[in-house]
């Protein structure tokens, strides 16, 4: 058997625009290290500077490497991290996590993002927010998608706000010995403004909707699709 059908998840590819979204493979993690040594933020010292960007330029990159084994081998019913990375024509420039936890019960997602900075103001984080959030919503049956910034991101902000998430309040989260304030953000259906380019997506099969817990939403057909 092939791969991905051993593991339904690396069959999975988001198409929008030039950009094409996928779970690594090993033979990517090369330009993976590249992508997560680059320049992330403007003041690598901010709040909102990530932790573990933080700790790959002051110790090097193997617990990223780590966590994107780890999510591969965690990946279940109950609980799922789909760590995207996102291809400009076939470079990768940036990673789009999609996770839930109960997703059967919930029916809700969490993400994450990040682009080079020399990626900034291109309208890329944008893209891949609603690509992720498109597949959720029509082809796992999602009824919210949830995300958080920490104070001071304004970028991730303003995408959220394109991409029609609203306010869903704030939360002090402790990191390194700080206070963080973080600011929540919910996107449902209703609210949720797509791409003006429709979403096309590849490698969703029951095997895939089983694994993620999505198998009774009804939402996706095995084959070719697009949003």
């Amino acid at each position: 058997m092939a791969l991905d059908q051993l593991f339904p998840p690396l069959g999975l590819t988001l198409t929008l625009g030039s950009l094409s979204l996928r779970l690594l493979r090993d033979a990517d993690l090369d330009a993976y290290v590249e992508l997560i040594t680059a320049d992330v933020f403007v003041d690598p010292d901010a709040d909102h500077a990530f932790a573990w960007w933080r700790e790959v330029r002051d110790v090097g990159p193997l617990s990223s490497l780590q966590h994107q084994w780890r999510a591969r081998a965690s990946v279940s019913p109950q609980a799922w991290e789909l760590v995207l990375g996102v291809f400009d024509s076939g470079r990768l420039v940036g990673m789009q996590d999609l996770r839930a936890v109960d997703f059967g019960t919930r029916h809700t997602v969490d993400s994450g993002s990040f682009v080079r900075l020399d990626q900034a103001g291109r309208g890329v984080g944008t893209l891949m927010r609603q690509a992720a959030v498109a597949f959720a919503f029509d082809h796992l049956g999602a009824v919210r998608a949830e995300t958080s910034a920490i104070e001071g991101n304004a970028a991730s902000l303003r995408v959220s706000e394109k991409v029609g998430y609203r306010p869903n309040g704030t939360r002090l989260l402790a990191e390194g010995g700080r206070a963080l304030l973080a600011h929540d953000m919910v996107v449902t259906p209703a609210s949720f403004v797509r791409a003006d380019e429709p979403l096309r997506v590849d490698g969703v099969t029951p095997a895939l909707l089983a694994l993620l817990g999505a198998g009774g939403s009804g939402a996706g057909q095995e084959g070719d699709q697009e949003a």
